[in-house]
């Protein structure tokens, strides 16, 4: 049983491939900051979430903190903002009130940081120390950079008014799966990894997982599957929910997915601001973890565990080993999968069959962000790197496992072991699911 070994390396332009994934995640952050009037950047559109101008800013800032101080020892360029954009210092509800930079000077700090980081790339030796060896304090930052895409493409969502964002509607390649689910045989295989460069600390170690055979859908749960739940009643009955997720739904008047709503006996959507009706064949998105696991529930069926979740992904019987991504070690095309912002909408679900696993599991990769039974916790041999507060504080209960990435992620945050989380409750994120079922 063996990793993708020598297939998660880089080939020796690894400092080409810094300048280029740096550069891709600041000309989308450009689109989704430009996109927007001062007062839109600087307006907190959701409690949940900071200000625009706030991520603007603290991307830059931890750029700075972590290559320009931390790899390069410099001084920082601007000690006084340190505290304002640090995530744990303060909570998102608050960070308006706080004497932020304003989009302007934000623009400024960023890009000067950025130019002290391109010419610190163009003369420091990729190796000899953990955050530099394969470039990953370089790779840490655009994966960060990408994360906090995602989260203001979130804002986006949230935010009331005209449509502002553009993307072509999804084109991918669509062949109907032969079966609505597929099996997975039991036995061991790999979890993990010891050899992606720029894999993040709660992906590693690689390490043997032991499943019992078991079934998972093919597909992502689609939104006239749901509907199907929601004209059962699914909504109105305790039979299907955890007691923390009842008391939510009945607490907040919850009865479907966020951003629906039923008019004329038709349910609609809002969808970075244009309503829609609900398209039946995509993947249902917007659901908690407590949604997911009471549809499962109603299905007479269940969430996958991570584990599982990462063998139908990974596993190729074949070979008996795990690859980096469900079609293999290749990296992701757009033949593959639907990532980097390129559609602002899930493709309708058996797209891309170049994409699917050995196994013949299918859009495992993009589209929307998979929410499995798991909680957050770190794997045998976890070691912080290069600091706690990256996953460390967050393991326990209290978070749960999504898998497999959104159309809002980027392949430099998204790959086969990639891992996220997030509360039970959180509905505003691009989250879906698909089910699963014991042998």
């Amino acid at each position: 049983m063996t990793t993708a070994s020598d297939s998660g390396t880089f080939p020796t332009g690894l400092r080409e491939r810094a300048v280029a994934s740096l550069t891709a995640a600041r000309a989308r952050t450009a689109v989704l900051t430009d996109a927007v009037t001062d007062a839109d950047l600087t307006a907190q559109h959701s409690p949940l979430m900071s200000p625009l101008v706030w991520d603007l800013a603290h991307i830059g800032n931890q750029e700075e903190l972590w290559l320009l101080r931390r790899v390069a020892g410099r001084e920082s360029l601007r000690p006084e903002i340190d505290p304002l954009y640090d995530a744990f210092q303060h909570p998102r509800s608050e960070r308006p009130s706080l004497p932020l930079l304003g989009p302007a000077e934000a623009r400024r700090y960023a890009a000067e940081v950025r130019d002290r980081v391109f010419d610190l790339l163009d003369r420091t030796p990729l190796e000899g120390s953990a955050l530099l060896d394969d470039g990953f304090a370089f790779g840490m930052i655009a994966q960060h950079e990408q994360q906090h895409d995602e989260t203001m493409l979130i804002t986006h969502q949230l935010r009331r008014g005209v449509a502002v964002l553009e993307a072509p509607e999804p084109d991918a390649p669509y062949d109907p799966p032969p079966a609505a689910e597929v099996l997975v045989p039991a036995g061991p295989f790999t979890m993990g990894t010891s050899t992606e460069p720029w894999a993040l600390d709660n992906e590693r170690p690689a390490h043997v997982r032991e499943t019992a055979a078991f079934w998972i859908d093919t597909v992502p749960v689609t939104n006239a599957a749901y509907l199907a739940f929601i004209a059962d009643g699914g909504y109105r009955d305790p039979r299907w929910w955890a007691p923390a997720g009842w008391e939510q739904i009945r607490e907040h008047g919850i009865e479907a997915p966020l951003f629906w709503r039923q008019e004329g006996g038709q349910w609609l959507r809002r969808r970075f601001g244009v309503t829609e009706p609900v398209p039946g064949e995509e993947p249902v998105l917007h659901v908690s973890w407590y949604e997911a696991d009471a549809f499962a529930r109603w299905a007479g069926r269940r969430l996958p565990t991570e584990t599982e979740w990462e063998k139908a992904a990974r596993y190729d019987p074949a070979t008996e080993r795990s690859t980096r991504y469900p079609w293999g070690d290749a990296d992701p095309t757009p033949a593959h999968a639907n990532l980097g912002q390129r559609h602002l909408r899930p493709a309708r679900a058996g797209s891309y069959p170049a994409g699917a696993s050995p196994l013949g599991v299918r859009q495992l990769i993009g589209d929307v962000w998979e929410w499995t039974s798991s909680d957050f916790t770190a794997y045998p041999g976890f070691r912080a790197f290069p600091y706690r507060e990256y996953s460390e504080v967050f393991f326990g209960p209290g978070h749960k496992v999504l898998r497999g990435g959104s159309f809002a992620v980027d392949q430099v945050a998204c790959r086969g072991t990639f891992r996220n989380w997030d509360l039970p409750v959180r509905r505003q994120i691009f989250s879906g699911f698909r089910t699963a079922r014991d042998v």
